[in-house]
């Protein structure tokens, strides 16, 4: 089994009829999915996410892939190829699409409805491939094969990457739910057919590798969300991701046959639902849905809101709800169902909004106590299976942290796939396949793009290691009038401090320090307003550590008198 190296050189140029594979975002992490396929000199992208920020990267709304290693290669690429439209997928298109506004984008009917409404906001008007399973297509050297997978959002597909180098079968994000709500299963029989044909190099997701056996179906979290519209005393607020249709077509019918309306709360919501239902994806019985308006002239039981928020993002329906920030006041008797998965790293934030609604009175029903989630993503025994009917000749997992990626790489290992023949890849790290054999042979940069507001790439690790210490430490500003002939304080220095906790004595034993590194460096000959800034900072950084132990972001202001 080969694993990344850190000391990595850039990659040397690709052999010919050799495929290059670059993750760009996806491994080590899960979101901001993209990987770049490289033959005869142009590139094949599939999927372009987006990766939602943690508590400590403050202001940044979503981190995308970094894009530097095809910059200057953008008029190369013949397509993105979208194997869904979850936003870890689709949501850093519009980023791309900037950059070159002509490349053609793939997917199926509901990923580019999906990702039409979002690029609209952006003002893009992309140029569209609509494909389905069973559909084959070539771009440029790259002759691709659509295949119908099971997800947590319907129309997902896999793709299969033909090319003089070799054949690749990308997953997606996929499960083996024998029962999906639509009928749409994972089509085993293409994944068999493509096995005889020979793959050379099988792209699997790795997110529920570790999950011995096999994902539940979706149809089992029937009883539970039926239960809850059956037996709420008052209004049910359910909680889902906006994108995740079959889980609200359940809770749709459930409320259907318990002779409850339903409203739409939020905008991504109200949008994604809209279209699902436009396309035929959601099934909504006539009169079911309603307005809000409407709703406030039903009776208590017979209501139902179908909100998001079931992360804990700060500004969701949900969050608002528990901080009591919203138009709908979450009451005694009333009964909340988050519908979701805990995203990790999310944990906290989540139990925050259940501790809030809990103490405004609501019962909040949640995967912890009660069976209302299942997976997206195939357990480890769907994925033994799949690596029992593909029979690739090499393996490198996708979508997952580093353990996920470990545990699909041992699973690989024993259906029968040479060691050797499974690379464990990092972002950036390129694997080449060449003469049917992979091997990693460089990296490229693929660091973290924060988006800050309207700032791309704006915010750097530095930045938010500033933002870090001025939450955790506070700021003081010196302003220090200085005599430019003598270079000594004309008057004693003002301080302002935030978030630093301070009284009127506090900075006095300062400002002998400040006065003696003026001193010194007068008498070094320093007389440059910048570097008596940097010198009076770093003084008065040091004896604020030394005295208090703490390390506040020092601003200081030199004036000449």
């Amino acid at each position: 089994m080969s694993h990344p190296h850190p000391e990595l050189k850039a990659a040397p140029p690709l052999p010919e009829g050799g495929l290059r594979v670059t993750a760009l975002g996806g491994l080590g992490e899960i979101g901001r999915n993209m990987t770049v396929f490289e033959h005869a000199g142009k590139l094949l992208i599939v999927d372009c996410g987006v990766l939602f920020p943690e508590e400590t990267q403050p202001g940044v709304d979503v981190i995308l892939p970094d894009f530097t290693s095809i910059r200057d290669r953008l008029d190369d690429i013949v397509a993105v190829v979208l194997t869904h439209g979850h936003e870890d997928h689709i949501g850093g298109v519009p980023y791309l699409l900037r950059e070159r506004s002509d490349i053609p984008v793939v997917g199926s009917k509901l990923t580019l409805a999906f990702l039409d409404a979002k690029l609209k906001e952006h003002g893009i008007r992309p140029r569209t491939v609509r494909v389905r399973e069973g559909d084959r297509r070539g771009f440029g050297p790259f002759d691709c094969e659509f295949v119908a997978v099971n997800h947590s959002i319907p129309d997902s597909l896999a793709v299969a990457i033909r090319t003089r180098a070799g054949m690749v079968l990308h997953t997606g994000d996929f499960k083996m739910d024998q029962f999906p709500l639509d009928d749409r299963i994972t089509d085993l029989r293409a994944f068999a057919r493509l096995g005889e044909e020979g793959v050379d190099l099988f792209l699997t997701d790795s997110t529920n590798a570790e999950v011995p056996g096999f994902t539940t179906s979706e149809r089992e979290l029937n009883p539970a969300i039926e239960q809850v519209m059956r037996t709420a005393p008052r209004r049910v607020i359910v909680s889902s991701f906006a994108s995740h249709v079959h889980r609200i077509q359940q809770v749709l019918d459930a409320a259907h046959q318990h002779g409850r309306k339903v409203a739409f709360v939020g905008r991504s919501m109200v949008r994604n639902m809209g279209i699902a239902r436009d396309l035929g994806y959601l099934k909504v019985p006539s009169g079911l849905v309603v307005s809000t308006k409407e709703l406030e002239k039903l009776p208590d039981h017979k209501i139902t809101l179908v909100c998001t928020g079931s992360q804990g993002e700060p500004m969701a329906a949900l969050s608002r709800m528990a901080n009591r920030d919203h138009v709908i006041r979450i009451g005694k008797g009333d009964t909340v169902l988050l519908a979701s998965s805990l995203i990790p790293g999310n944990e906290n934030a989540i139990y925050r909004v259940i501790n809030g609604l809990t103490r405004w009175g609501a019962h909040v029903v949640h995967k912890g106590n009660a069976k209302v989630h299942v997976s997206g993503h195939a357990s480890a025994g769907e994925l033994v299976y799949c690596y029992n009917i593909v029979k690739p000749r090499n393996v490198m997992p996708v979508h997952g942290e580093w353990r996920h990626l470990r545990a699909n790489a041992d699973l690989a290992i024993r259906t029968g796939v040479d060691p050797d023949r499974v690379v464990i890849a990092e972002d950036g790290v390129v694997v080449d396949l060449v003469d049917g054999r992979v091997s990693i042979t460089g990296k490229v940069p693929a660091g973290n793009v924060y988006v800050d507001g309207m700032e791309v790439g704006g915010a750097t690790e530095a930045s938010l290691k500033d933002r870090l210490a001025l939450a955790a430490e506070g700021v003081v500003t010196v302003v220090a009038i200085v005599d430019a002939d003598t270079g000594a304080l004309a008057e004693a220095p003002d301080f302002l401090a935030r978030g630093f906790v301070h009284d009127d004595a506090t900075f006095e034993p300062v400002i002998p320090v400040i006065e003696k590194t003026l001193a010194t460096a007068a008498e070094e000959g320093v007389g440059d307003a910048r570097q008596l800034e940097q010198l009076v900072a770093r003084a008065v950084a040091n004896w604020a550590f030394r005295t208090y132990r703490r390390k506040p972001l020092i601003i200081p202001v030199i004036i000449d008198a």
